[in-house]
C-alpha cells in the first residue's frame, strides 16, 4: 500500500470533488436504507388493517375498506419510488464526481508518465524494451484507475452501507441481526479466495495473451521474409501453438469462474432462510411483526453485493499496488542528461550557435553495455567549415553525432561549441540549433507534409516544397497518391529507403539549423540525389557547420577535414590531398571507391 501514497497529491489537487462524492454516497445510502423501513410500515399497516376488518365482520361490512388499503398502498408506493428517485439521483452524482475524478487523475498520471518518459536519456530506452514502457503507461495506469475510481467508490459506499443498514437492523433486533449476517462472513471469504485463483489466472491469460499479440505483430512485420523462406506453415504451427495455450489458460479460468456466482447464490439463500425461521420464531413470541422480517430480508440483499465486493476491491487494491510500485519505478529514474544551463530572463533571446566546435581528449563508453566507442578522441572545427568523418562499422562514428545532440555526455575529456562546454549550453536551444539526420532515420505515421514540418512549428506548404526540393525528394513525393498528404504508414513503410532519408534530410533542413550533422544517410541514394543534396549544403548552407559521418568519400563537396577514426580513435586527420599522399586506410579506401565507381560506370 505504500507505493499508492504516491497518489495523495492527485487527491489533494481534486479533493473538493472527492469530499463532494463522499457527501453524495452518504445520501444514496441515507435513501436507500429508508426504502426497507418505508415497505415494512407499509406491510405491517396493511396486516393491521386486514386483521381489523376481519375481527370486525369482514371485508364485505366495510365498503370502504378496499379503498383504504389501495390509498395506504398507494402512500407507501409513492413513497418507496421518491426515495428510489432520490437514491439514483445521488448515486449518478456520486459517479460524476468520483469516478469522473478518476478519470481526471488517470490524464494526469498519463501525462505525468509519458512527460518523464520523453526526459529520460536514450542510455535508458537501450535498457528497456518499448512493450514494457508501453505496458505501463496503458495497463499499468488503468489497473491504478481502477483502484482510484470503483475501488474507491465502492469502498465508501460498503462502509456508508454497512453503517446505515447494520445499525437500523440491531435497533429493531440485535438477535436477528446476528443470525442474519451470521453467514456473510464466509461469503467474503469465499469470494475473496476465488477472487485470488481468478486473479492469478487472468494474469497468466493476459501475459499469454500479450505473447499471442507479438506472435501474430512478428509475424505480420515480417511477412516479406516469410514468405520468401516459404514458411506459412511453419508460422502457422507456432501461431496455433500459441493459440492452444491460450485456450487452455483461459479454460481453467472458467472452471474456476463457475464457481463465484453458484457459491454467492448459495450463501445469501442461507442467510435469508435463517432470517426467515429466526424472525418467525420472533413473530410467534410477539418481539416482532411480519414487515420486520421482510426489511431483514431487503436489507440482506443490500448487504449482498458490498460483502461480495470486499474480495473484489482487496483484489484490485493489491493489483493497483502492483501497478503503482511499476510506475513509481521508472518516475523514480532520473535522467543522466539534463540541462545544466542557468535559467535565462523572460524575453531574451538567446545567440544562435557560430558553429566552432571542439573535441578535447573525449573518450566515451556506453552506460548500457560498458563498450567504449571513444578513446581520446580530440578535433577542431571551425565555423562554417566541412567535416567528413570515415572509419569502418564500429569505429565510433555515431557515437561523435550522439555526443554533439548530447544524447550521452562524454566520459572522459570536453566538447565545446564557440568555447563553451556542451553542458553550461541550452539543451533545447543546442538541438533546436543542430540538423541532426541519424543513421536509423525515422519518420512518423503522418502525412509527408507532417514529417518535414516537424523540424519546424508553422512551416508553410511552400517552405515544405522548397526542403523537400533541397533534399532531392520532391518530384516523388508529388508522384504519390496525394502528394505532400500522403499518409507515409507506421515508420515510413509505404517509401522506400532512399526516400526516407531524404524525407529526413529535408526534416532536418527545415529546422534552418546552425550545425548539420548527416550520419550516413546518403547511403541508400544513388550518386545524381547524392550531388543535389550535397550541392545544396554548399550552397545554401555555405556559413554553416556542416559534418558528414560516411563509409564512402565524396567527390563534389570539398571538406576543409576529413578525420579517419579506427578503433575509437583518430587514426588520420587531414584534407583529401593529404592523407592520399599518407597512402593510409584513407587512400586504400579512395582507390577501393575509385575503382568501383569505374566498373559502374566506364565513361
Amino acid at each position: 500500500m505504500k507505493h499508492l501514497s504516491y497518489l495523495y497529491k492527485f487527491f489533494w489537487i481534486y479533493r473538493w470533488r472527492f469530499l463532494l462524492g463522499i457527501v453524495f454516497v452518504g445520501l444514496a445510502n441515507w435513501f436507500r436504507v429508508l426504502q426497507p423501513q418505508v415497505i415494512r410500515e407499509a406491510l405491517d399497516t396493511v396486516i393491521a388493517q386486514v386483521k381489523y376488518y376481519k375481527e370486525h365482520g369482514g371485508i364485505a361490512a366495510h365498503p370502504d375498506a378496499v379503498g383504504d388499503l389501495s390509498v395506504e398502498i398507494a402512500r407507501f408506493g409513492g413513497a418507496v419510488i421518491g426515495l428510489a428517485l432520490l437514491m439514483g439521483l445521488f448515486m449518478f452524482f456520486m459517479r460524476q464526481t468520483i469516478i469522473v475524478m478518476s478519470r481526471l487523475i488517470e490524464y494526469d498520471m498519463r501525462k505525468e508518465v509519458f512527460a518523464h518518459y520523453e526526459a529520460l536519456d536514450l542510455a535508458f530506452y537501450k535498457r528497456n524494451a518499448t512493450g514494457d514502457l508501453m505496458s505501463r503507461i496503458s495497463e499499468d495506469v488503468s489497473k491504478v484507475r481502477m483502484f482510484l475510481g470503483p475501488t474507491i467508490l465502492y469502498g465508501i459506499d460498503l462502509i456508508f452501507l454497512f453503517v446505515l443498514a447494520i445499525s437500523s437492523m440491531l435497533r429493531v433486533s440485535v438477535t436477528l441481526t446476528l443470525w442474519s449476517l451470521l453467514p456473510l462472513p464466509f461469503l467474503s471469504i469465499s469470494i475473496y479466495w476465488v477472487s485470488t485463483i481468478i486473479n492469478k489466472r487472468s494474469e497468466k491469460i493476459q501475459q499469454q495473451l500479450a505473447t499471442l499479440t507479438s506472435t501474430a505483430q512478428e509475424v505480420y512485420s515480417g511477412i516479406r521474409v516469410v514468405k520468401s523462406y516459404v514458411h506459412e506453415q511453419a508460422m502457422g504451427r507456432w501461431f496455433a501453438d500459441q493459440s492452444e495455450e491460450f485456450r487452455q489458460k483461459s479454460l481453467k479460468l472458467v472452471r474456476v469462474d463457475a464457481f463465484f456466482f453458484p457459491l454467492m447464490s448459495l450463501l445469501i439463500g442461507a442467510s435469508i432462510i435463517i432470517t426467515v425461521y429466526v424472525g418467525g420464531l420472533q413473530v410467534i413470541a410477539g418481539n416482532l411483526t411480519a414487515g420486520n422480517i421482510a426489511e431483514f430480508v431487503i436489507y440482506i440483499n443490500m448487504l449482498t453485493w458490498p460483502v461480495t465486493a470486499i474480495g473484489w476491491i482487496a483484489s484490485l487494491t493489491q493489483q493497483a499496488a502492483a501497478s503503482q510500485k511499476r510506475i513509481n519505478e521508472f518516475l523514480q529514474t532520473q535522467p543522466t542528461i539534463t540541462n545544466q544551463a542557468p535559467p535565462r530572463p523572460a524575453g531574451q533571446v538567446i545567440p544562435a550557435l557560430k558553429g566552432h566546435i571542439r573535441f578535447e581528449q573525449v573518450s566515451f563508453v556506453y552506460p548500457d553495455t560498458g563498450i567504449q566507442a571513444l578513446n581520446n578522441v580530440s578535433f577542431e572545427v571551425l565555423p562554417g567549415q566541412r567535416l567528413a568523418i570515415i572509419g569502418r562499422t564500429g569505429s565510433g562514428k555515431t557515437s561523435i553525432a550522439d555526443l554533439m545532440v548530447r544524447m550521452y555526455d562524454a566520459t572522459k575529456g570536453r566538447i565545446l561549441i564557440d568555447g563553451v562546454d556542451i553542458r553550461a549550453h541550452d539543451l533545447f536551444h543546442l538541438r533546436r540549433s543542430i540538423g541532426y539526420v541519424p543513421q536509423d532515420v525515422f519518420l512518423f505515421s503522418d502525412s509527408v507534409m507532417g514529417n518535414i514540418a516537424f523540424g519546424k512549428d508553422g512551416i508553410t506548404r511552400e517552405e515544405a516544397e522548397f526542403f523537400a526540393k533541397s533534399a532531392a525528394v520532391h518530384d516523388e513525393i508529388q508522384s504519390l497518391p496525394q502528394g505532400y498528404d500522403t499518409i507515409v504508414g507506421e515508420r515510413g513503410v509505404t517509401l522506400s529507403g532512399g526516400q526516407k532519408q531524404r524525407v529526413s534530410i529535408a526534416r532536418a533542413f527545415a529546422k534552418k539549423p546552425d550545425i548539420v550533422i548527416l550520419d550516413d544517410c546518403l547511403s541508400a541514394v544513388d550518386t545524381n540525389t547524392e550531388s543535389q543534396i550535397l550541392g545544396y549544403m554548399e550552397s545554401a548552407l555555405s556559413d554553416k557547420t556542416a559534418i558528414i559521418i560516411t563509409h564512402r568519400i565524396y567527390g563534389m563537396l570539398q571538406f576543409d577535414k576529413i578525420i579517419v577514426l579506427d578503433d575509437g580513435g583518430v587514426a588520420e586527420e587531414g584534407t583529401h590531398e593529404e592523407l592520399l599522399s599518407r597512402g593510409g586506410y584513407y587512400a586504400e579506401m579512395f582507390e577501393k571507391q575509385s575503382t568501383i565507381e569505374k566498373f559502374y560506370d566506364p565513361t
